[in-house]
């Protein structure tokens, strides 16, 4: 049985040319002017990406494929493949041996064909090791082609770091502009214009002369009403000016740039081409505006953008070597691994993000993709560190120490956190799924500057009063996650101080103690920004300019685990003498860390609203540095996950496909329903017979009628109409193609020239025109399931294989196909959701 399976695969594996999915297509319109349109071959109708498709140039994502066309059935096919097209006066060409320009590639919005990728990289790379035993200067090709790979990682790593470093010093520096100015250089922000001046103190360290607000500069005061309002109004100014900036260039050069980009991403590495969304204006544009985007005080984050930014560098660096430029599955690989680097800078968690690629991103990741992504994300954070963005030699803002140990008793107040966090992604991702869809169907996604604008001037007017909503989401979670010590000036180590010293814990650390004045402040505070930060992050994710949803998430996370972790600090104080307390909890000792419920709040809601749960924990730590809570943070996050789940498995940039119709098959969903391949395939009981290609009794007249009466990218190959046996597929676009190219550089080739997919041509009278040969478009070994074949069983095969099209067939007669779309309908349609929502705008 094992042998049978094994050479089962190894046919499967070994099958060329395959081709792309039988499937129609209606075209795509958007919401955005001045769209490009796909030609009618297009298989996916394309939805809302990122509000509409701007096409610069062709070569700004993927440039067109060679074929490398490969004949698994004959050793000799070279030399037989130049006599293919006849005996005319000119040299006759044939795919094979001579490709020609777009033959073997894919039309925009199209899902590739990875059996077909990964066989040309196997065929490539067979050549080059056989013609390295030939010659020293082949052998040196050999080494700098194995050699190309590390080399790919090495320019993404430094270039994604550079750009994340350059990224977080201008977001803080223009952050910083909407309070006030620097005097002795205005591009130092607040904290760096204070770090020369030898007036500060201690207490009030964020206070020098050379820092001014803009009340100081515009009335000359910093005190009073008048001053308050004039840097409230300067706040709102900067605010608006920001957030327009942004979403005025997203609009008018990269309108792929919005959002986060993940869903996008996750839907490109599953086969989907979306030509432009990892081009160099998308690049461009995305790091300026997300510069702005945060710097204007949205709710929202960099984490997420970061990602889509690494993974444009590194396709765009993928052009540089010729390996990873034509072949769409190599370029994959590749970014999975950039995918890897995105949340290394973002974090400063190289592991952490090798295990979100792996986890939550990618859908083929192989041995050799992890350790280049490893090495991808080291020299990513690397250079990050070198760039020293923060000013503290570490790779985030929020980066804490946590010095007492956890008890075993705090457990249940960390199960706690992990439901809360389970109902908030809950809420999160059906409050903002039922906003996008809004803004989808209604006049609301017509006007998205408005939108932007007033979501903007919302949140500015309600977050300035407010000392914890007015500083940004990384400032926020670092001030939350900050373990009190004795010299910490914070509202929120704002307690009643101790008598003595002997109250005083080690390390610089305090024990528990009475909340004083300023720390019932702080919570009152807290309280409000928890209400609004819920609020306002369900109405901005998805808005026109980029978003990321990891910061606003750990945000109201940090926010309510502070909240809990001074209670329980408290009610241990209070009552130390109860049996929940006895024993570990004695009076002036440092029992609680209210940081460390921070933390693990923040790691709970982050996994309800993603789902994500090894990844999660193992960023979470790193942020940390502290190996024992690492237990804390699993229950949490299992617990997060378990209470999602039960509402619904889809995490946020699932809902998000499903909510732009993207063709993804999402290897977590298990297909569960008993039907068979019959069921799913088309033509269905009542529709027109099935489009076919007969091996050798159609005209190049024929042909291209069939062609143009539909809008199929593929046929199948038959023997003839009657018998129906299947010969073969062969692609909608390589079909027009190579007839074009017969007719203008082929002598002979008219309309009543005889198509002949077959070795050897039929005997045809004198006065016939020369026939056109077109085995060598043909994929002679497509991917069948017969009738009865369970549709559980078929869909593992699509998933597994990254097939974009099966053949159904009855004892060898052709009876339907079944696509990658048709699987996805019909999912949607077992799940009670509209099938015509799939692959639709």
């Amino acid at each position: 049985m094992f042998q049978f399976l094994s050479s089962l695969y190894r046919n499967y594996a070994l099958a060329v040319d395959r081709a792309p999915g039988l499937m129609e297509n209606p075209g795509y319109s958007s919401g955005f002017d001045g769209l490009h349109h796909p030609s009618d071959d297009d298989d996916d109708e394309m939805v809302d990406i990122a509000g509409a498709t701007l096409d610069f140039s062709a070569t700004d994502d993927v440039p067109p494929l060679s074929s490398g066309g490969y004949d698994e059935y004959s050793a000799g096919s070279s030399s037989r493949a130049a006599g293919m097209n006849g005996s005319g006066p000119t040299k006759l060409v044939d795919p094979l041996e001579d490709p020609l320009p777009g033959v073997g590639t894919y039309e925009d919005f199209n899902t590739i064909d990875w059996v077909r990728e990964k066989s040309k990289d196997r065929d490539r790379h067979r050549e080059i090791t056989n013609k390295s035993r030939e010659s020293t200067v082949a052998l040196l090709h050999s080494v700098s082609d194995a050699f190309s790979g590390w080399l790919l990682m090495l320019l993404v790593g430094l270039m994604a770091g550079a750009l994340a470093g350059g990224i977080d010093i201008a977001a803080h520096w223009m952050t910083d502009l909407k309070e006030g100015v620097c005097l002795i250089g205005f591009w130092f922000n607040h904290e760096h214009c204070c770090w020369t001046s030898n007036e500060t103190t201690f207490q009030e360290r964020d206070r020098c002369p050379q820092w001014k607000s803009w009340a100081e500069l515009i009335a000359g005061t910093a005190q009073g009403p008048f001053a308050y309002i004039v840097n409230y109004l300067m706040y709102i100014f900067w605010a608006l000016l920001f957030s327009f900036l942004a979403v005025t260039l997203v609009r008018a050069f990269a309108p792929y740039a919005c959002g986060s980009g993940i869903p996008e991403i996750k839907t490109i590495l599953s086969g989907f081409i979306i030509r432009g969304y990892l081009g160099k204006w998308t690049l461009i544009i995305k790091t300026i505006t997300l510069v702005l985007a945060v710097s204007s005080g949205l709710s929202l984050g960099k984490e997420g953008p970061l990602v889509h930014v690494a993974c444009c560098c590194a396709n765009i660096l993928c052009h540089l070597f010729t390996k990873y430029r034509k072949n769409e599955a190599k370029r994959r690989e590749v970014l999975s691994a950039a995918a890897a680097v995105g949340v290394s800078v973002a974090f400063g968690a190289p592991i952490g993000g090798v295990l979100f690629s792996l986890e939550e991103v990618s859908y083929y990741f192989p041995l050799k993709t992890l350790w280049r992504s490893f090495f991808a994300a080291l020299v990513a954070a690397f250079t990050l560190r070198s760039i020293n963005p923060f000013g503290n030699s570490r790779l985030v803002l929020f980066y804490v120490e946590f010095h007492a140990p956890w008890h075993l008793v705090e457990l249940a107040p960390f199960i706690l956190l992990g439901i809360f966090g389970g109902l908030w992604g809950t809420l999160f991702i059906k409050a903002n799924i039922a906003w996008c869809r809004t803004r989808k169907t209604t006049r609301l996604g017509h006007y998205p500057v408005i939108e932007v604008l007033l979501v903007t001037a919302v949140t500015a007017l309600l977050a300035f009063p407010n000392s914890y909503t007015r500083m940004s989401g990384a400032e926020l979670i670092s001030e939350l996650f900050n373990d009190c010590s004795l010299l910490d000036s914070s509202q929120l180590c704002g307690y009643k101080q101790p008598v003595n010293t002997s109250e005083t814990g080690v390390d610089n650390s305090l024990a528990d103690r009475p909340a004083g004045p300023g720390l019932c402040t702080a919570l009152w505070q807290l309280a409000l920004a928890l209400i609004f930060k819920i609020l306002i992050t369900v109405i901005t994710f998805g808005m026109k300019v980029p978003s990321g949803l990891f910061i606003p998430s750990m945000a109201v996370g940090a926010i309510a685990g502070r909240l809990l972790g001074v209670g329980m600090e408290q009610l241990a104080y209070y009552n130390h003498d109860w049996l929940l307390f006895r024993g570990w909890c004695s009076p002036g000792a440092d029992c609680i860390t209210p940081g460390l419920y921070a933390m693990v709040g923040a790691a709970a809601c982050l996994g309800g609203v993603t789902r994500m749960t090894v990844s999660l924990v193992v960023i979470m730590f790193e942020l940390t540095g502290g190996l024992e809570y690492i237990v804390p943070l699993m229950a949490a996050t299992m617990t997060s996950k378990w209470v999602a789940d039960a509402f619904g498995r889809e995490g946020i940039y699932e809902a998000h496909i499903r909510l732009n119709g993207y063709p993804f098959l999402e290897p977590k969903e298990e297909f569960e329903h008993s039907s068979l391949a019959v069921d799913v395939m088309r033509p269905r009981r009542g529709d027109p017979a099935l489009a076919v290609l007969t091996q050798d009794s159609m005209t190049v007249g024929e042909v291209e009628t069939l062609v143009e009466s539909t809008h199929y990218s593929g046929f199948p190959v038959v023997i003839s109409q009657e018998s129906q046996r299947l010969v073969g597929f062969v692609l909608r676009r390589d079909l027009l193609i190579s007839i074009d190219n017969a007719r203008k550089r082929q002598d002979g080739i008219v309309s009543a020239s005889l198509v002949v997919f077959t070795e050897h041509c039929p005997a045809q009278p004198p006065e016939a025109p020369p026939p056109l040969r077109l085995r060598g478009i043909m994929d002679l070994s497509p991917f069948t399931v017969t009738d009865h074949t369970p549709m559980d069983i078929t869909v593992d095969i699509f998933r597994k294989l990254g097939l974009r099209q099966c053949l159904v067939t009855h004892n060898g007669r052709l009876l339907g196909i079944i696509t990658k779309k048709d699987i996805l309908k019909h999912m949607a349609q077992i799940s009670n959701r509209d099938p015509d929502s799939i692959l639709f705008n």
